[in-house]
């Protein structure tokens, strides 16, 4: 929870960028800070007045001007007085200071909510759009915490949710599963330093949450293995960026704030935890493929989908995925498949192996596949489809050595900005598919997700797949939406001309298209149909509301 105090006042521009600029002085240097403070009492000093000249003020108001024939009152005045002396009043003396109104800041108080960054009144507990409590203990004990009480009723919470996760996974220990997340420290430093209206949603708490959850679970530190962070050398990264685009992340080393589009932001330890997160996510993708470690997840920040070769774009500095791509290929990995489940597009990877020569753009049509959803909140049954007759008919038969999955997990339900509905449940299930690929040699990147709870909840549901954990969805009866299988049916025509084995799922779908055409005009018949006319209104004076009625007449 995030606490604020708005000052609801009329300041001019010249006021505002003398208050900014104390504050970056105050921050720079102490020198300056003092400087500053000093000017201010000083501006004080200049328009304060003395005891004895407020007297003499006080004296001059309340003597009789001849030239006027008005009185002046003295401050304490009764509504006798008021009432005897109505001619005294008059607005347009200058002299009569004691009736200006008095010049007060409202304070509105107000307040950030630690899941979700939505403002609250201050009188309120719970958030009024994701139900967080105000005094959440979220980022201490991950989702195991009650949204709805504070931080102090909590420990009772979190031994019960440990205890239970290490009956689930004693089955996995005894099974010496290996399991190695990357993670570092140092990555929480990059923040954005300007002070908005609003909290960034890309934000450190990000993995304080997701690291608190698995802390709390008994997953990591415990059953998953960590490898030690390094920066991502020059070179490396070379193979993704330009050097220009490497050079402006660079220089944000020496600036306190900066920003590469007006939501991207950058501070003084940015391109650091860029460096560790892409190194990160390289390594891991070697001691996976080499055979050091089964699978790992990559638990870093700032997120990469959105860099492409020249630009930092959407919260994104270093494209974390296709470093990971070029290190398994470095290692031996032939075919690389990465999938993207955030709810952005991944635009910065897709331009990156659109111009990478092992890849390339001539002859390699098909081989980047996009499923747009039509529609907000989309939910499991939607993503699982897709899953089913697009996403894996196309990977078995493209059978990549390597998998990675760009984990963005922002079409989870709650999700601020994405307003999805995939629950822990549907990410469950997409990782368990995946990990058939690849002989299980799966590497999970963290992207976008802004919902600490959801967020927190789907990665560590991933990690139990990652762990070993089963999955319990029955897929025979996924059932999608209209517009998601309309989605499907229009992907697939396009990529039939590239992956030829999706014409059969085509054709099967084209059947259960036609059901629900079928179903649709059975529903709008019996909606009109609820009330039949007698068969002998056709030829009387009701004739015209019996062709109403049946349907073969209609109003305009």
């Amino acid at each position: 929870m995030v606490s604020e105090t708005v000052q609801v006042s009329c300041v001019t521009n010249g006021g505002t960028k003398s208050n900014e600029s104390f504050k970056r002085k105050h921050l720079g240097s102490d020198e300056h800070a003092s400087a500053s403070r000093h000017d201010s009492s000083d501006a004080k000093g200049d328009i304060g007045t003395s005891d004895r000249d407020m007297a003499a003020n006080i004296n001059e108001d309340t003597q009789v001007d001849d030239a006027s024939k008005k009185v002046r009152l003295p401050k304490e005045l009764t509504f006798q007085d008021m009432y005897n002396n109505q001619d005294a009043f008059d607005d347009d003396d200058e002299d009569d200071s004691d009736w200006e109104p008095v010049q007060k800041h409202i304070e509105i108080l107000k307040w950030f909510c630690t899941n979700c960054t939505m403002v609250n009144l201050d009188d309120v507990f719970l958030c009024d759009i994701c139900g967080e409590h105000k005094e959440s203990g979220i980022l201490r004990h991950g989702f195991y915490a009650s949204p709805f009480s504070p931080e102090v009723e909590l420990i009772q919470v979190e031994s019960e949710a440990t205890g239970s996760e290490k009956e689930i996974w004693s089955e996995a220990s005894a099974s010496n599963c290996s399991t190695a997340v990357g993670f570092d420290e140092r990555m929480l430093l990059h923040s954005e330093v300007e002070i908005k209206s609003h909290p960034h949603p890309e934000r450190p708490d990000r993995l304080r949450a997701i690291a608190a959850s698995l802390s709390a679970a008994g997953i990591f530190p415990g059953k998953c293995c960590p490898i030690p962070a390094r920066e991502i050398t020059l070179e490396e990264l070379q193979m993704v960026h330009s050097s220009e685009h490497i050079e402006v992340v660079e220089l944000t080393r020496q600036m306190f704030s900066s920003y590469f589009t007006p939501d991207t932001y950058a501070n003084e330890h940015s391109a650091h935890a860029a460096r560790l997160a892409a190194g990160l996510c390289a390594d891991l993708a070697s001691a996976i493929f080499s055979g050091r470690v089964r699978n790992g997840f990559a638990l870093v920040r700032p997120p990469g989908h959105h860099a492409g070769v020249t630009q930092a774009m959407g919260f994104c500095l270093h494209n974390n995925a296709a470093v990971a791509a070029l290190a398994a290929q470095a290692a031996g990995a032939k075919k690389v498949l990465i999938v993207d489940w955030d709810v952005h597009h991944g635009n910065g990877t897709q331009e990156i192996f659109d111009q990478n020569k092992s890849v390339g753009t001539k002859g390699a049509e098909g081989y980047c596949v996009n499923i747009p959803w039509s529609r907000g909140g989309v939910g499991d049954n939607d993503y699982i489809f897709a899953f089913q007759h697009v996403v894996l008919p196309i990977a078995s038969k493209f059978a990549p050595d390597f998998t990675i999955i760009s984990a963005g997990f922002d079409a989870a339900r709650g999700d601020p900005l994405g307003c999805c509905d995939v629950t822990p449940a549907g990410y469950t299930q997409m990782t368990h598919m995946l990990s058939t690929l690849s002989g299980g040699k799966l590497l999970v990147v963290l992207e976008g997700g802004y919902n600490l709870r959801s967020i927190s909840s789907s990665a560590t549901a991933v990690i139990k797949v990652l762990l070993g954990g089963s999955c319990e969805c029955e897929l025979e009866n996924i059932v999608p939406s209209k517009a998601g299988l309309l989605t499907v049916l229009e992907v697939l025509k396009i990529q039939m001309k590239y992956w030829p084995n999706l014409s059969s799922s085509f054709e099967k779908l084209q059947l259960q298209r036609a059901m629900y055409s079928v179903e649709k005009k059975h529903k709008q018949v019996k909606r009109r149909r609820v009330f039949e006319p007698p068969l002998w209104w056709r030829w009387g004076r009701k004739q015209l509301l019996f062709h109403i009625l049946t349907g073969h007449f209609h109003l305009k």
